[in-house]
């Protein structure tokens, strides 16, 4: 059962990485199909982006009382409608108000994937699945190419994986009994590469006195209010060094052709190209973290992700005559990126306790898709003001600031811990 149930997780994070490419990849033909402006594919994601976020801060309460097979089955089947919705959308307004169901499904679903499986499975595992995600994001830009070439067009791009999304609700349907009984095997009380593969069944996060939480420990095992997430040592933090990560990647996918282009008179083929190596760097680099992810633990990826990636920044800000470094510098970030983003949300249990994990990770899919959505317009501002040089310094800046957040986070977790072996001493 255990193995079963990873395997439909696994097509289940491919199946979430499908929609994620569509808009971008068809709207050049969708916005003259529907007549409107180039710039409205802003509208279509910033109500998307407003969906996740609203559904992820109430994923904790929805997940509680349904459970994460019953909530990633009906929003998975929410998606599937809204593909499908999008499909048979004759006019923009119609595309906006099926953008309401998919965001709202979308943050659903990431919420409680990401939970669940940061209680139930090892961290190869996050990263393995996360790497699946980037492999449907990668596949879906190709369905819309084949669509737009042939008599289906761009809605036939969304009906067709519409349809790949219904087939996984009923899957995930199916699948249902087999959510409760897989117990929760991954190790409860590390992140710093010192698991043992086991779990003792106790919870020694934040609930009780081990974590980085500071609060009484609870018994009720109820809803966990996002006032007293928030009010937990440490959340504040782990929410800004997320934001600070996805803005940091959102940016850097959306403008790295643009900066090589203008501020590097980089040929626009090639620069595309290797903005496009930057995603695939995310992908491949999760699939390797995968093989050291249960050795090196959560902190040392967190860690030696955002230092590769100010490598990588390094190398695209030197003032050389060559391109090479610049060029080099994006895979070398997109390296760096892969392991963050699967370990901070496999270590939120170890550092917040399990009853509290699945508020947090609401929390942090709204702290990320807000980081997203905020952080490319934010560089569009500046670089109209100052030029698109300032691109590397925009994205040192974000590094910095993930990277001092995530420390203080393990310095506040560490000192927890002593304290806590200093109560348990006789």
């Amino acid at each position: 059962m255990y193995s079963l149930l990873l395997a439909i997780i696994y097509i289940a994070f491919v199946s979430l990485g499908l929609p994620d490419s569509l808009v971008g990849a068809g709207w050049p033909v969708m916005h003259q199909d529907l007549g409107v402006p180039v710039a409205f594919a802003g509208i279509v994601t910033m109500i998307v982006a407003g969906g996740t976020i609203v559904s992820s801060l109430a994923s904790e309460r929805v997940t509680r009382r349904f459970g994460a097979g019953v909530v990633t089955a009906v929003s998975v089947g929410l998606t599937a409608a809204a593909l499908v919705g999008f499909s048979v959308s004759g006019s923009f307004w119609l595309l906006c108000l099926w953008a309401i169901p998919y965001g709202l499904g979308a943050g659903a679903v990431d919420a409680a994937l990401n939970n669940y499986v940061a209680l139930h499975y090892a961290a190869r595992h996050m990263n393995w699945l996360h790497s699946c995600w980037g492999l449907g994001a990668s596949i879906s830009p190709f369905v819309m190419s084949y669509a737009l070439t042939s008599s289906l067009g761009w809605p036939g791009a969304y009906r067709v994986i519409g349809l790949v999304q219904a087939v996984l609700t009923v899957v995930l349907l199916v699948s249902l009994p087999l959510w409760g009984r897989v117990n929760p095997v991954r190790p409860a009380g590390r992140a710093d590469g010192t698991d043992d593969g086991t779990d003792d069944g106790t919870d020694d996060g934040a609930d009780g006195a081990d974590g980085a939480g500071a609060e009484p420990r609870r018994t009720d095992g109820g809803h966990v209010p996002l006032a007293h997430a928030l009010r937990i040592p440490g959340v504040v933090l782990v929410l800004t060094a997320f934001f600070a990560y996805c803005a940091l990647e959102s940016a850097a996918i959306l403008w790295a052709s643009t900066y090589l282009v203008a501020d590097r008179g980089v040929a626009p083929a090639t620069a595309a190209a290797f903005a496009s190596l930057f995603l695939l760097g995310i992908t491949g680099g999760r699939f390797l973290a995968g093989f050291v992810a249960d050795r090196a633990g959560d902190k040392l990826l967190i860690r030696g992700g955002f230092a590769t990636v100010g490598l990588g920044v390094l190398l695209i800000a030197l003032p050389v005559p060559t391109d090479v470094l610049a060029l080099a510098g994006l895979v070398v970030a997109g390296l760096g990126c892969a392991p963050i983003y699967p370990a901070i949300i496999h270590s939120t249990p170890v550092n917040f306790g399990r009853r509290s994990s699945q508020a947090i990770i609401g929390i942090q899919m709204a702290a990320a898709y807000t980081g997203s959505t905020l952080a490319p317009p934010l560089f569009g501002v500046f670089s109209s003001w100052a030029g698109a040089w300032v691109f590397p310094l925009f994205l040192a800046v974000l590094v910095a600031l993930g990277l001092l957040m995530s420390e203080r986070l393990n310095r506040l977790v560490a000192r927890r811990s002593r304290t806590a072996d200093l109560v348990r001493q006789p």
